[in-house]
């Protein structure tokens, strides 16, 4: 651990600011819900999330090359814990949409200055647990942010100024820390085309994540609230939690399964297993005890993986060292794009059929995806065995937001140091 010790104000830094990420992700959905919000003003809600994260991704690094790193993170700490305390203010549904693009244009951009920071600072002896812990920070700290819903009503004022106070708080350990600036940001080029032809597979698989997850994170809460019985903030609390946990637990066994067989099995596998679940919540979850719970897992047991076995998929198909990143940051604004869409269709599913049927529009994602692996399963012939790269490496390459040029020519990739083992250089 003595490795990471110099690294530990980022760590912390990134600790405290998705503790309220968290918070304010679940928070919202609850209270919109509680204002009588339409289906679809709430599944707007996630859409301009990702709307702005894709435009953190496209345009923050311009913010980092002008002022650089610390100035840039603090800057984006104060509008986003701003943000939070106006939904407070201002309970409109349009006044809604565009915070949450802001929000989600300062975490993109927050994003891309602690993990550059981190990749910079870090080794290539050392990469692999600075990031490791990253992404534990990751899934608990959303966990525990996720809980203190349950600290008071969403209803008052309390929760999102412990949404904001942690925010804010967040800054502090970047503005005092001793550690240099990293370098300023190297941009990749953003060619979705050319990701495409490398792995048609990967892409949709993105594209799918985006659409399913984004649908989820963005209406589940209202999902857990008003359709499992029991009505209770607690509840919803804890069932965001457990399909978090299950998430993670999912990562490693189907990672390191992918590592031995062809991965398309183990995306299908993982598509199938998310739509069962998602059909079990629609079909079974009212007859069954803590059904809502035991389905939840599930789904999070298989769905959460399945972007970086997307990714890993494409990363073995790709021939040059320098198209790493590439690869990471486009798939990434995939994602983004399914996140946009997801949200806001499922909303309007539900406006018509119910929110007990949200799972319902997840798993009919999930069974088209497999259907479209299955199908170029029988046109193309799996990577060779001996030229997959470790899913470790994978899901450290999928989890850094790197930052994208989008009027950059097709000219061929940028030039930066990067292996498939893992050792990527600042994003």
């Amino acid at each position: 651990m003595a490795s990471i010790t110099p690294l530990l104000p980022l760590l912390i830094s990134i600790a405290i600011l998705l503790m309220g990420n968290g918070l304010q992700g679940t928070l919202l959905p609850v209270r919109a819900g509680m204002e009588a919000f339409a289906s679809v003003e709430i599944g707007i809600l996630g859409s301009a999330y990702f709307l702005g994260f894709m435009a953190g991704c496209l345009y923050g690094p311009r913010v980092l090359r002008v002022v650089g790193h610390i100035r840039t993170f603090t800057g984006m700490v104060a509008v986003a814990s701003t943000v939070v305390l106006v939904h407070a203010l201002v309970v409109e549904p349009v006044i809604w949409w565009g915070l949450r693009a802001v929000t989600g244009f300062c975490f993109a951009v927050l994003y891309m200055v602690i993990e550059s920071w981190l990749n910079e600072k870090s080794t290539n002896e050392n990469r692999g647990l600075v990031f490791s812990v990253y992404t534990i920070i990751n899934l608990t700290v959303i966990t525990v942010g996720q809980i203190l819903l349950i600290t008071a009503d969403p209803g008052s004022f309390p929760l999102f100024a412990l949404a904001s106070i942690l925010v804010s708080i967040a800054a502090v350990p970047i503005a005092l820390t001793r550690i240099d600036q990293p370098a300023p940001l190297d941009v990749v080029q953003l060619r979705l085309v050319h990701l495409f032809r490398i792995s048609p597979v990967g892409v949709v698989g993105c594209i799918a994540v985006g659409l399913a997850n984004g649908a989820f994170w963005s209406l589940a809460p209202v999902y857990a609230l008003n359709a499992t019985g029991e009505h209770t903030i607690a509840n919803v609390a804890w069932f965001m939690s457990i399909v978090v946990i299950a998430g993670a637990v999912g990562q490693w066994p189907l990672g390191h399964l992918s590592d031995r067989i062809d991965r398309r099995y183990v995306i299908i596998g993982a598509c199938l297993g998310s739509a069962a679940a998602g059909l079990g919540m629609v079909l079974l979850a009212g007859f069954v005890p803590n059904g809502a719970i035991i389905f939840g897992f599930l789904f999070g047991l298989f769905a959460f993986p399945i972007y970086s076995l997307s990714v890993a998929h494409l990363n073995d198909f790709i021939t040059e060292p320098s198209d790493y990143v590439e690869a990471a940051s486009g798939l990434l604004l995939v994602f983004a794009i399914g996140a946009i869409a997801g949200p806001t269709m499922a909303s309007a599913m539900i406006g018509i059929v119910g929110i007990e049927y949200l799972f319902a529009f997840t798993a009919s994602i999930h069974i088209l995806a497999a259907a479209f692996c299955a199908y170029r399963m029988k046109i193309r012939a799996p990577a060779p065995l001996e030229e997959h790269i470790p899913f470790n490496d994978a899901v450290l390459m999928a989890q850094t937001t790197s930052a994208v040029d989008p009027l950059s020519p097709d000219e061929g990739p940028s030039q930066q140091d990067v292996t498939p083992s893992g050792d990527k250089p600042s994003s």
